[in-house]
Parts: C-alpha cells; sequence; structure tokens
C-alpha cells in the first residue's frame, strides 16, 4: 500500500491544492499541472474514463508514468485488443485517469466535540489524483514489449525468483503482444483534493487519528496527523 507521504508529494509536488472541503465548503481549486519528480512511484491502478460513439466508459488499468516525455509527464498503458476502448475512444478529446489514494469511514464518535455539543455526524476521508490529456493509440510489436517488459520489471523486482518476459516461450509472449493494444496519454492537466479531517479541530483530530490506528487504518492516520 502507498505511503501517505508518497500521496502527500504526489499531490504538493505537482501543485495538486484543494481547499479539502474546508468548513462547509465543497469547491475544488485546479492549477496547472507541473511535472511530477522524476522518481515518483505512485500506485498504477487507474480508472480510465473516456468518451465514444457508445457513450462513457471506463476500464481499470495499471498505467505507467514517464516523467522525460511531455511537459508534464506522460502515462501508458495497455487493453485487450477484444476491448472496444481503443477503436471507440474519442481521440480528439481528453480522456481522465482518476487514481485513488487511502480512504476511510470517518464516526463521529472518535471526536472529543460529541460530548460537548452532539452536532457531529459520520464522513468519509479519501485522497484522490485526476489526470486529463488526449490517448493515443499503438500496435506496434516492439513498443508494445518494451512497454509490458517495463512494468513486468517494475513489479517483480530483481530478487531471487523474479519473473521475466524470457522465461517464457517466445512464440506465447509474441501470442500475447498480438492480443493487446497500448496507448499513451500525455499529461495536460492535474488535479489532486484530499479529505483528511483538516476542518476539524486538534482534538477531534487526534480522536480521528486514534481511531483510525485503532482499525488499522495506518495510512489515513498519517494523512491525517499532516493535515494542515
Amino acid at each position: 500500500m502507498p505511503t501517505a507521504s508518497r500521496w502527500r508529494d504526489a499531490i504538493t509536488r505537482s501543485r495538486l491544492i484543494s481547499s479539502g472541503y474546508r468548513a462547509h465548503s465543497a469547491s475544488l481549486r485546479r492549477v496547472p499541472a507541473r511535472r511530477p519528480a522524476a522518481g515518483h512511484r505512485g500506485p498504477p491502478l487507474a480508472t480510465l474514463v473516456t468518451v465514444g460513439a457508445t457513450g462513457i466508459d471506463a476500464n481499470h488499468l495499471p498505467l505507467e508514468f514517464d516523467a522525460s516525455a511531455g511537459a508534464c509527464g506522460t502515462l501508458r498503458g495497455h487493453v485487450s485488443r477484444n476491448n472496444p476502448v481503443w477503436r471507440d475512444a474519442d481521440q480528439a478529446g481528453e480522456a481522465l485517469a482518476i487514481f485513488q489514494g487511502p480512504q476511510a469511514y470517518i464516526s463521529p464518535g472518535w471526536y472529543p466535540t460529541k460530548q460537548e455539543h452532539g452536532r457531529v455526524v459520520p464522513t468519509w476521508n479519501y485522497v484522490v489524483v485526476h489526470t486529463r490529456g488526449r490517448l493515443r493509440f499503438i500496435e506496434d510489436a516492439g513498443w508494445l514489449r518494451e512497454h509490458v517488459t517495463r512494468l513486468t520489471t517494475r513489479f517483480e523486482g530483481q530478487g531471487a525468483g523474479a519473473w521475466h518476459i524470457s522465461d517464457a516461450p517466445p512464440d506465447f509472449i509474441d501470442g500475447l503482444l498480438r492480443a493487446i493494444v497500448g496507448f499513451e496519454m500525455e499529461i495536460a492537466s492535474l488535479a489532486g483534493k484530499w479529505k483528511t479531517s483538516q476542518n476539524r479541530t486538534a482534538a477531534d483530530r487526534a480522536g480521528v487519528i486514534h481511531g483510525l490506528q485503532a482499525r488499522g487504518e495506518h495510512a489515513m492516520a498519517r494523512l491525517v496527523e499532516s493535515a494542515d
């Protein structure tokens, strides 16, 4: 699971600034993207939202981030050739990739202010990052092989027992590569949003941290602890 500091960095380094629902405001402040740190490694699974001839579609895909491509970086991924998104998605318009971080139910019973006046209700804390850009689909076998090799190397690592594409029969891998289509999305804009109890008093936040830790939700507890 990604650490609280990684999620904080993913937001602050990319200038992802949110009102965080201070008081009762539900507004989200968006700012132009800045290139994230080259070494950043966030959680890879994204919800890719596209619009095509049949309407809105959503696919859940692991994506890789390349900080060296484009002004704000580029996301790369692949889909099954049987998935109609690569034919149906409107490549003239923007797609949206949503990355979700820690989330947690927040009980009002954790707030000391419950005992003071009782005017408290449950809520939900979360962290999300939205990226937007145009998609370009790629069928080149060499590009696809390099892409899946990078993904595999990242998550398998280099330790003993790590699986490599070369471990499988070449004709088997060639057949699988023919069954997928790659894509790139050069990032045009980034927006982040987080709700981590930053609108509560210090005493209420301390109660939330204690409640989350007792429930084993340490990633969100650390985010609440570092809330502005």
